[in-house]
């Protein structure tokens, strides 16, 4: 099994790659839509700007795969702007559609003067379904690292994998069928942001190609 790491010009690319290394989870990057044919689940780690982020992935013409992707519940892990651009629009651009492989928008925290913004640091993610394989062997109340002003409001509640306190309480991951996305950045969360990697790769991406490979 290959996992595909998106690579759109930006992004957490090497500390995603070293940690599916050290997990010895294959991987390669994948730059153009042909390159989706020879790897049999996606990771998509994103950082700076929505609107920069959906217009490189126009002009390598990976809108549509992605999308596609997704919607056929083919696995799916989404990193923090990786986990924005699935929706269909965000405050932070608003002349710019997503990937709209999801219902809902991106919005940005509200400055109040009582949060600093953007959100940085350790933070809890509550599992809504603790028994999900995607926090096998995690605590109860894991923390991982976040670094973000805008966070999805899905329209469909449930899609959403975990819930995280910040002014607000809003969607720090999602998950359903073979696809989930995160807000927080597993790559950079130590020991509990692998785990969470591995349990993607192994106990959600891994079966679901087994099933796939049954006649």
């Amino acid at each position: 099994m290959i996992t595909g790491v998106i690579d759109y010009g930006a992004g957490n690319l090497h500390s995603v790659c070293n940690a599916l290394k050290l997990l010895g989870i294959e991987n390669r990057l994948v730059a153009a839509p042909e390159e989706l044919e020879s790897v049999d689940a996606l990771i998509f780690p994103g950082v700076g700007a929505f609107g920069d982020c959906v217009h490189h992935l126009e002009q390598q013409q990976l809108v549509a795969p992605i999308r596609s992707w997704v919607q056929a519940n083919r696995p799916f892990l989404g990193i923090c702007l990786g986990y924005q651009v699935l929706f269909e629009s965000s405050e932070e651009c608003p002349a710019t559609p997503g990937l709209a492989a999801l219902a809902g928008k991106v919005v940005r925290f509200v400055d109040d003067g009582s949060l600093k913004i953007p959100h940085m640091g350790w933070n809890v993610a509550r599992p809504v379904n603790s028994t999900d394989p995607l926090w096998d062997g995690l605590p109860e109340e894991p923390h991982f690292y976040f670094v973000h002003s805008y966070y999805p409001r899905p329209d469909d509640s449930a899609v959403v994998g975990s819930w995280t306190d910040y002014g607000t309480r809003f969607a720090s991951a999602i998950r359903f069928g073979n696809i989930a996305a995160t807000q927080f950045h597993p790559e950079k969360s130590q020991s509990a942001g692998l785990q969470l990697v591995e349990n993607f790769v192994k106990k959600i991406a891994a079966p679901a190609l087994e099933i796939a490979a049954k006649p």
